[in-house]
């Protein structure tokens, strides 16, 4: 893509471990149901220059109500903004001090914490805590070096639940987790590279015994233009593998907005007015006309001269420039979305109606119409907003932020944000880092060569271990256990969860650390045997483990047990009795134990 002139930049978000980073509460995601609700409004101020910044405006404009839920035992006064924040989180500092050492980035000696202004809902407070830490890094890659812009430590957000048209439901968890925020120059050139700069990021990352891992610890944003484009930040690219995607689909669209900025050249769009079109749809079958009238609603019309056929046009695979009004639309005033002549007749409006509906706006052959059903007031925003975003095309790629979508396409989230989102945080006391005397940790790269060296482990199983977030686990158990083999104790924390995901359709993630400690002492203790860890895990994730029902009989005990089946059921053959056996010492020892065991009993009987 070097021919369309593409930059890229990445921001990656990482979460950290421990304690938040503005209080003392743990960061614990979790799933049951939460123990207060809290409602709450937000308004967009001014920040420090006096503007009220443009996105945030926005969020206000939709007049949401937030709903936060949150637990007594794990959240506090700080998420819920009653009281001030704490001292900064001093470990998190250090992770980020870290790895600020190994993108040898400059730390600045004093840090200010800022506010950046946030209307969505997803701080209790209006606003991020964010500091910046260290600048102006470099990180070496194959293709070349790529400058690290900024570290920043921030607060995480909450996480969404439930949303309606009037009231969106967070969790307050999430909110105040550290986050490390690292920031690329636009060096990026292709899709590919993209990829392996967010892979090499986050292996560094995770070289850090202070970060999160797992599903959802770690997130991407891309920034990404082409030559006459425009910066467009894609926020929340979770799975690495759809980044090379993202760059590809965004670099496309702004490639057919700029053909279309240069066709509309000599065009000009017609003057805003809006027409009442509810008497024509009157008797239409289609359900959403239908719905709309039901509610007294409105189905309001624009007229668009000379712009038939291009509402049909394609920017990205299943995504029009209809699909760009209707996003708009959708974000700015909440209606489900638009009808416009390049699809219709569709949605249940008839050929018929369709005339109809051109004769009544007085519609040429060359000429579009676009139509939004729903509340009259919420009409009107939806077509004003698509009339804005019409005017943009004759400016080709407007500055924005979009969602990113599962299938590698993207979606308008909201304009993009100007500096007057950001003012010093008071309530934060400048901190002074400390940048010398930062230990820093072993490279996963080098662990994977010594875990291979040191424990004998296989080079795959030796990356797999390295990736997983039972890393740390694994070393802490290899080294508590030396004459448990290395291998055994990383396919029980790896492929052994693959076995119980699949074949079981549990859950291994809800298995702890502390889980593992318990198995692994147990079978230190010969409590229990290896040919029933699988079971005893499956117990751990169901609630219902006891190591009353797992500990190994003694020999005494099986011998005892075998010969009162033998005795019940003389001349069964063999497997019968192995059946019986391995049915009623389920768990108390292994089959190949029990199986010696019976042909001793069954050889004393025939002497």
């Amino acid at each position: 893509m070097s021919e369309l002139g593409l930059k890229c930049g990445l921001e990656i978000h990482q979460q950290l471990e421990g304690k938040k980073l503005f209080c003392s509460c743990p960061t614990l995601l979790r799933e049951d149901e939460p123990h207060f609700k809290i409602k709450r409004k937000l308004r967009a101020t001014a920040g420090e220059s006096g503007e009220i910044d443009v996105a945030a405006l926005q969020e206000q404009l939709k007049g949401k109500t937030f709903v936060y839920e949150g637990y007594h035992d794990t959240t506090c006064l700080v998420e819920t903004d009653s009281e001030p924040p704490h001292e900064v989180n001093r470990d998190a500092l250090y992770t980020t001090l870290q790895f600020s050492a190994f993108m040898k980035a400059n730390v600045s000696p004093i840090v200010q914490f800022m506010r950046k202004t946030v209307v969505d809902g997803s701080n209790t407070s209006g606003f991020q805590r964010t500091g910046l830490i260290a600048q102006n890094g470099i990180m070496e890659t194959d293709q070349g070096k790529i400058h690290i812009t900024n570290i920043s430590l921030e607060e995480d957000a909450c996480k969404i639940i439930s949303e309606t048209a009037n009231e969106k439901t967070y969790r307050l968890d999430r909110l105040g987790i550290p986050l490390i925020e690292i920031g690329t120059g636009p060096d990026i050139t292709s899709p590919e590279q993209c990829l392996d700069v967010a892979k090499k990021i986050g292996l560094l990352l995770r070289s850090l015994p202070g970060v999160k891992r797992g599903l959802g610890t770690i997130r991407q944003d891309v920034n990404v233009s082409i030559a006459g484009g425009t910066r467009i930040e894609i926020k929340g690219a979770q799975e690495l593998r759809l980044l090379p995607l993202f760059v590809e689909l965004e670099a496309k669209r702004q490639q057919e907005l700029l053909k279309i900025k240069e066709e509309l050249k000599n065009k000009k769009l017609n003057a805003f007015s809006i027409s009442d079109l509810t008497y024509v749809l009157k008797n239409s079958s289609s359900s959403i006309i239908r719905k709309t009238l039901d509610k007294n609603g409105k189905i309001l019309g624009l007229k668009l001269s000379g712009f038939s056929g291009l509402l049909g046009r394609e920017l990205m695979p299943k995504y029009r420039v209809g699909t760009e009004l209707a996003g708009r639309a959708k974000v700015k005033a909440g209606v489900g979305g638009i009808f416009h002549s390049d699809e219709l007749p569709n949605y249940g409006i008839t050929e018929q109606e369709v005339r109809a509906l051109r004769k009544e706006l007085d519609c040429g052959p060359e000429d579009a119409l676009v139509l939004v059903a729903d509340e009259e007031n919420k009409a009107r925003t939806a077509l004003s907003a698509v009339y804005e975003r019409l005017q943009e095309l004759f400016l080709g790629v407007p500055a924005e932020v979009r969602k990113a979508n599962d299938d590698g396409t993207t979606s308008y989230m909201r304009p993009m944000p100007g500096a007057a989102r950001m003012y010093p945080e008071t309530d934060v006391p400048l901190i002074f880092p400390n940048a010398k005397n930062v230990h820093l940790p072993e490279l996963l790269e080098q662990k994977i060569v010594r875990f291979q060296t040191q424990y004998g482990l296989s080079k795959d199983l030796a990356e797999f271990v390295v990736k997983s977030e039972k890393l740390f686990l694994f070393e802490e158990l290899v080294q508590k256990y030396p004459d448990m083999k290395a291998a055994y104790i990383a396919e029980t924390l790896t492929s052994t969860l693959l076995d119980i995901k699949r074949q079981y359709q549990l859950d291994p993630e809800k298995l702890t650390d502390e889980n593992f400690k318990e198995l692994f002492r147990y079978l230190s203790e010969n409590k229990i045997h290896k040919g029933i860890v699988l079971d005893v895990l499956i117990d751990m994730l169901r609630g219902s483990f006891s190591i009353r029902h797992y500990e190994t009989l003694s020999t005494e005990d099986m011998h005892k047990t075998l010969k009162e089946i033998v005795q019940k059921n003389l001349g069964a053959p063999f497997s019968a009795l192995m059946g019986l056996a391995m049915k009623q010492l389920a768990g108390k020892a292994d089959g190949k134990t029990i199986s010696q065991e019976l042909q001793k009993i069954l050889k004393e009987g025939h002497g």
